[in-house]
């Protein structure tokens, strides 16, 4: 094994200390808190409804403001322009989130136990490979549903993507899309990730060099 592979393969198999442990735990917990929060909102205003539409997205389920009357309401003026309905058998999303969230804490946990910095660095690249896949398949959810209109449909509108983050105005409504409590809790996890490794990672440099913290 040529020198340099032989010491990455030694310094990953070292165990790490007690505060990336901590981070990594802290981080499990708030990935299965989002599990029962909100994490994204789309509020609509139209001159017909100044008090708006809300419809909130968990990672399982959709959910209309005014009791789940909002979410029968936007469905009702989908219908008008031909967009499909927001169903939740739709949604292949939340049939494998909740089991990937579960996954992901898991994994904190075990790299908590197992306490090596392989275990770290594992966790942590799954952890950005779920977060990146998540974002790409909510946008792309987004575009498919203001693209795929029926032409049939009583009126007929131009093909529009929903807004993933902020303002878009679509005939005359005022579309206002922002994260929610979940998403913060799945940065708040991103943040005590990406600081427990570079905890970790610092200490083996630290060791590496013969400095002592």
């Amino acid at each position: 094994m040529p020198p340099i592979l032989e010491r990455t393969a030694r310094r990953l198999h070292r165990p790490v200390g007690g505060w990336p442990r901590l981070c990594f735990l802290l981080a499990a917990i708030l990935v299965v808190t989002a599990h029962f929060l909100p994490l994204w909102n789309l509020t609509m205003f139209a001159p017909q409804y100044p008090d708006a539409l809300r419809l909130d997205i968990f990672d399982h389920a959709l959910v209309g403001g005014n009791g789940g009357q909002d979410l029968k309401e936007i469905n009702l003026l989908n219908h008008y322009i031909g967009m499909r309905d927001l169903a939740i058998e739709d949604f292949t999303e939340f049939q494998w989130m909740p089991f990937a969230l579960g996954g992901l804490a898991l994994l904190f946990v075990r790299a908590v136990v197992f306490g090596t910095l392989k275990e770290f660095v594992d966790a942590s690249v799954m952890f950005v490979y779920f977060g990146a896949f998540s974002l790409w398949s909510f946008g792309y959810k987004l575009y498919r549903y203001g693209h795929d209109l029926a032409p049939t449909a009583a009126v007929r509108v131009d093909g529009f993507t929903p807004p993933m983050f902020g303002h878009k105005a679509i005939a005359n409504f005022d579309v206002y899309s922002y994260p929610q409590a979940g998403t913060y809790a799945m940065l708040g996890a991103i943040l005590l990730v990406g600081t427990g490794l570079w905890m970790a990672w610092r200490a083996e440099d630290d060791v590496g060099t013969g400095v002592s913290t």
